[in-house]
Parts: C-alpha cells; sequence; structure tokens
C-alpha cells in the first residue's frame, strides 16, 4: 500500500491522508476499483497498520515516539513538550499536534493562538477523541436532500458505534441526571444520550479507535491500484486549460521534485493547509480562507455524588476503560446554542486531597462548544513573500469574536455550572474557557455552496468551482456553524464528492 517510486500519471490524486482523503479513496476503491489512486502524506507513517489511532499503541514509550513522529516542525518545541495542562494565555499544543509558530493573532484581533495541525500518515484521526454526533437543527446543511444518507455512509466509514463504554461505572447515572436537567420540552434527537463514538471494543474488553485506517478499510488496503505515499510534499495543484491536470510532489526523504499527472486531485490537507495549497497554486477564489470558524470550548469537573453507595455490579466486566470512559452527549439545539460533550474520568482533571480518594469513573469532565458567529472577515490569509517551515506561503490568521460571541460564552459558563450541580458536586467554582484554537474544529475556510456567487470555494460535490477537476475535502468544507464534532459531517461530504467522481470515471 506504501511506495517510494512516483507515478507518472495516475486518474485520482489525493492530497493527505486524513479520515476525509481516506473516504474519498475508500468510496473510489469501492465504486471505481480500476481507478488508479496515489495519496500524498507530508508527514510519516507512524503505526502499524498506516493511519491507526495512536491509542492503540500499548506500549506508552512507542506511542509517545508516534506523537513526536507527528509533530512536524513543532517536534521538540516548548509549546509541544512542556509540562501541564493549558492555562489561560498559555500558548500548547496536545501531543501529536503543533501549533502555528507566527501569525496566529493580529494586534487588536481575538485570533487562534493555540491553533494546531498533525503530520502524520492519518493526520488528525490519528489522535482525535472520536466523538462522532450528527449535526442538529441550523448545525446542518439544508441544501443537501441527502445529508442523512450520506451521514450513515460516514458513520459506517468511521466505525461509529453507541455501546463501547455501557460498561462503565454511572454512565446511566450520568446521562439521567443530564436528562433530567436538559431534556424537557426537547425532541427525542436532541435530548440526552450516549454519545456516539469512532470506536469498538474487542472481545478481550480492550478498545480499538477509529483512525484513517479503518476508514481505508480492506477495500482499499486489497485494491492494486491504491498507493501511498508518505513523506510527500504536495506544492501545487497543476491546472491546464482551467481544470485539473495533477500535482507537483517534494520527496521529504530526497528533495526531489515530481510532477504527477492526474485527471482528478483531492485536496484534503485540513481547514488551514487546504486553502493554503490553493492559494499557492494560483486558485484564489473570493471565499478561500474566508468564514473561518473555531468552536470556542469551556470546560468544568464535577464528582458524582453517592457514587460510592452505587451498585458495584456496574463496576464489573469494564476492564479496558480508558480515562474517556462512558462518554455522553448534549445534543446543539438554536435555542440553547452549544453542544456538550460529557466524559467520566479514571482521575480527577483537578488537585484533591490527598486523603481523598477518587472512586473510579466518579469524576465527571464537562465540555460545552459553541456555534460560532460566522462573519467573512475570520479567515486565513496567505503571503506571496513569506513562507513557513515548509516552504509553503506563511499563514496569518485574522479572527474575532463577535458580542453574540462573548454572549453565547456567557451563556455557555451558566449551563455547565448548571449540568456540573446536576450531576454532582462541582470539583471548582468557576468553569475555565479553552484558548481559542483549543477545539481543533477548524471550519469554513473551503467552504461548500449550493451557487457560485462567491460565497463558497465549492459545489455541493466538493468540486472547487474555479478550478473544475479539483475536489476539497475536511472540515473545511462545512459551510454552517456547527457546534458538534465535525469529523462525521466532514467524511459524509467526502462520500457524496467521491461519488461523483465515481461517476465520472464511469462515464
Amino acid at each position: 500500500m506504501t511506495a517510494r517510486r512516483y507515478p507518472d500519471q495516475v486518474d485520482v490524486a489525493i492530497v493527505g491522508s486524513g479520515p476525509t482523503g481516506a473516504a474519498f479513496a475508500r468510496i473510489l476503491s469501492e465504486r471505481a476499483p480500476d481507478a488508479v489512486i496515489a495519496m500524498f502524506e507530508v508527514g510519516p507513517t507512524v503505526s502499524d497498520p498506516p493511519g491507526a489511532h495512536v491509542k492503540n499503541i500499548a506500549d506508552p514509550v512507542a506511542r509517545a515516539r508516534a506523537q513526536e513522529l507527528s509533530e512536524g516542525p513543532g517536534a521538540g518545541a516548548e509549546t509541544v513538550n512542556g509540562p501541564g495542562a493549558v492555562k489561560s494565555g498559555q500558548r500548547r499544543a496536545r501531543p501529536g499536534t503543533f501549533l502555528l509558530d507566527r501569525g496566529y493573532q493580529v494586534d487588536g484581533e481575538d485570533g487562534l493562538p493555540v491553533a494546531a495541525m498533525s503530520s502524520n500518515v492519518g493526520g488528525m484521526s490519528a489522535h482525535w477523541t472520536g466523538a462522532c454526533p450528527r449535526p442538529n437543527e441550523s448545525e446542518r446543511i439544508g441544501f443537501l436532500e441527502d445529508l442523512d444518507e450520506i451521514l450513515g455512509e460516514g458513520e459506517r466509514l468511521l466505525g461509529v458505534t453507541t455501546d463501547a463504554f455501557d460498561a462503565s461505572p454511572y454512565a446511566a447515572l450520568v446521562r439521567d441526571r443530564l436528562a433530567a436537567a436538559v431534556d424537557d420540552g426537547r425532541p427525542a434527537t436532541a435530548r440526552v444520550q450516549r454519545m456516539p463514538l469512532a470506536v469498538h471494543r474487542r472481545e478481550d474488553g480492550n478498545l480499538v479507535w477509529s483512525g484513517s485506517d479503518i476508514v481505508l478499510g480492506e477495500p482499499t488496503r486489497s485494491n492494486p491500484n491504491f498507493t501511498l505515499f508518505d513523506e510527500s510534499l504536495v506544492t501545487r495543484v497543476l491546472v491546464s486549460d482551467g481544470r485539473a491536470a495533477g500535482v507537483q510532489v517534494t520527496d521529504r526523504a530526497t528533495g526531489e521534485v515530481h510532477r504527477v499527472a492526474a485527471r482528478f486531485v483531492v485536496v484534503a490537507a485540513d481547514a488551514l493547509r487546504t486553502p493554503q495549497l490553493l492559494w499557492a497554486s494560483g486558485i484564489r477564489p473570493a471565499a478561500l480562507g474566508r468564514y473561518l470558524n473555531d468552536q470556542a470550548q469551556v470546560v468544568f469537573a464535577s464528582r458524582v455524588r453517592d457514587a460510592a453507595a452505587a451498585d458495584a455490579a456496574q463496576r464489573t466486566g469494564s476492564t479496558g476503560l480508558s480515562e474517556q470512559s462512558g462518554v455522553s452527549w448534549v445534543p446543539f439545539t438554536d435555542a440553547m446554542p452549544f453542544h456538550g460533550q460529557i466524559m467520566q474520568l479514571d482521575a480527577s482533571p483537578v488537585p484533591l486531597a490527598e486523603d481523598d480518594p477518587v472512586v473510579p469513573g466518579s469524576i465527571v469532565g464537562l465540555g460545552l462548544f459553541c456555534a460560532k458567529d460566522l462573519q467573512e472577515a475570520d479567515r486565513v490569509d496567505f503571503s506571496d513573500t513569506e513562507v513557513d517551515a515548509y516552504g509553503m506561503p506563511a499563514m496569518t490568521i485574522h479572527y474575532t469574536l463577535t458580542e453574540r460571541d462573548h454572549d453565547v460564552l456567557a451563556r455557555a459558563r451558566a449551563e455547565i455550572v448548571r449540568l456540573g450541580t446536576a450531576v454532582g458536586e462541582p470539583l471548582d467554582e468557576r468553569p475555565f474557557t479553552m484558548p481559542l484554537g483549543s477545539s481543533l474544529h477548524y471550519q469554513g475556510s473551503v467552504r461548500m455552496g449550493p451557487t457560485d456567487d462567491g460565497t463558497s470555494v465549492c459545489s455541493p460535490d466538493s468540486e472547487v468551482w474555479a478550478a473544475p477537476g479539483v475536489f476539497v475535502a475536511g472540515n473545511g468544507v462545512i459551510p454552517t456553524a456547527t457546534a458538534c464534532n465535525p469529523t462525521l459531517t466532514a467524511v459524509a461530504l467526502a462520500v457524496r464528492g467521491a461519488r461523483r467522481i465515481a461517476r465520472e470515471i464511469a462515464s
């Protein structure tokens, strides 16, 4: 599946090996098995199989090494390896990711101080939480009549389940208490429920988290016409007579530059590097990089009341519990414009007294993600003169919270304290607002639209309006303001785009 000798010509070139690039490869392998597909990833292979989630690496030393290898130009930086949790005003990346070294904030603006990326086979899906909720109400993309069907396909590719943590202690109790606090008046789909997760539990009790390896699946791995090239930097999408013609790629091991002809090019880098590559390629529609949005995040913690007195039988058969055991979901609604992710933790996220033992599963971490007030002015710009560590156009992020955003954040802070109190005993007096960019859920930078009216980059099939044959993929394609985790929606949109390419190859 992996190789070093670049082909002269393919049918489809895919830039990026994250879950959406993998979804294109999987659907094409299933629907157009004769098509020759090359996938290019700037980072190294850090797992076996390629693209697997690093949580599946049992040896902690090997897991840490895989995370370090994913940190690209940020590996070894203080923002990556410094001790402790993220605090107000700090710039700290999660393991396996790296921060922008500059351009993350402009004077007088809020910026995205902890905007992060990863460079490895599998992309961010090697490091994510696996949460796969469906969008609700205004989060949904109204002009896609087949949205529910493609969301179902996304769930199939990601291996989404809702029962992996059924054995975790107090999960039902936590959901019951949350439901009592929020379910009144909500439709069934918006009530408190198990969080859909891209994870399954093996017969031995251990968890297997989905990465791009699960999305690629056996149909892609066994496809003789599919090849993955790691440590391969695509520096330009080639365009001829106005449409896709291939890619220019640099072998990072040798520095050699190659041109690979292709009928179709899929750019699935991430929400920052996808528009960067289009810009570098001279594909510069008016909406490129604009309507950039993140999800402001508020966190809190509580201890389940009466945990020690709960039925001990709830804790049997719960081998293999991770620190995110028992994940519950409070869906977004337009009336309450945030999405709740509530996780039982094996250890307290805040210091407790030494004589205050923690009952496993009794500490609950609550997180509310807020939908952004979309603005065209929130954007990522690219330089024609300065470059980043990869030699690509340097980025500058322009990003400002509106009055409405501040109001939603204030409501989220009050709501998370209310939910934490409903669940148990709060472990702190006030919730903590994470630095902007912490969600890693950046969207809108290559947004989809129903028509080419200057406010979108691509069509409902993810084809770039300004460059037929060039498709974009990833969270950046999502055009709505979402609060829920966006990966499932992004994979669903990739399914739609891949089907379009498969039809054209077959015609």
